[in-house]
């Protein structure tokens, strides 16, 4: 199996609670009642839809768990772009492991897949601009270093991976704080270096990058207002744009010149690939 590992992501604890929820106390009672424990399958895991690849290491590893000597022949690596119909991994090995461990590991295949196409679809629509696009923290709770991980397989770049990397002051920040001002200079005395702060006013900016913000997330801005902002920033810190950005609007937005543009969808909203897996008794 290739090595894989992700920071602050435990892949083995990840297969052992996943099995945990789907074998409860009892176990697999399906394939134990039904298919000899002697049986061998062989598998075909493919792709109905074109996708990005993600998440082919994970699946290897649900296989494994259950049956180490499970023979697994990886076809495409995760970030291939494949078209329709392309088979991605083949299996040889006992029969009831394979059956208990499929439906984890496509679930698995699927979800990350899913990110990653859509991710890809979204890069694609800002080529040739100078913006770079992110991800957020919308991540499902316990699947963010997948989850993260997948738009990088699609071409993103990982925006803050928690609350812990980068300051985000936003307005719920500003309201308490009483400023933009105020509570960009509270972030800069407590020692922090990275300091991203949301703005949706252009008379936010100057007060923003005065008291020491290092980053400007223009919320909601239509793009007019993105350039204008862009304008008056002039380079002195990046800027990145947020906040209902769609396939169909993100590359007027890009054009603006924004730096960055995050899009909350790519991990929210992506719908599952279409990948499927079927087996023939050996």
């Amino acid at each position: 199996m290739t090595e894989f590992a992700l920071d602050r992501f435990d892949l083995d604890a990840f297969v052992a609670s996943t099995f945990a929820e789907d074998l409860g106390e009892i176990g697999d009672i399906t394939s134990a009642a039904v298919i000899p424990e002697t049986a061998r399958f062989e598998g075909v895991m493919d792709s109905r839809d074109a996708i990005v690849v993600a998440g082919m290491p994970i699946a290897e590893a649900f296989f494994r768990a259950l049956d180490p000597n499970v023979e697994i022949d990886a076809l495409v690596e995760d970030g291939d772009r494949v078209p329709a119909g392309t088979d991605l991994m083949r299996l040889t090995g006992l029969a009831r492991p394979m059956l208990t461990a499929e439906r984890s590991a496509l679930n698995s295949m699927q979800h990350l897949s899913g990110i990653a196409t859509m991710t890809r679809n979204y890069v694609k629509e800002i080529s040739g601009t100078r913006a770079t696009l992110l991800d957020t923290r919308k991540t499902i709770p316990g699947l963010r270093a997948l989850e993260k991980y997948a738009t990088r397989m699609g071409g993103a770049q990982n925006h803050r991976m928690g609350l812990w990397d980068a300051a985000m002051i936003k307005d719920n920040h500003v309201a308490v704080a009483g400023s933009v001002r105020e509570a960009v200079r509270r972030a800069v005395s407590a020692g922090i270096d990275r300091i991203i702060v949301e703005v949706d006013r252009i008379d936010q900016i100057e007060p923003a990058l005065e008291a020491g913000a290092t980053h400007l997330l223009l919320d909601n801005m239509p793009p007019e207002m993105l350039r204008h902002a862009v304008d008056m920033v002039d380079d002195r810190v990046p800027t990145e744009a947020s906040g209902g950005v769609t396939l169909g609007s993100i590359n007027e937005i890009a054009k603006t010149g924004v730096d960055f543009i995050s899009v909350g969808r790519l991990t929210q909203s992506a719908p599952a690939a279409d990948i499927g897996l079927d087996f023939a008794e050996i």
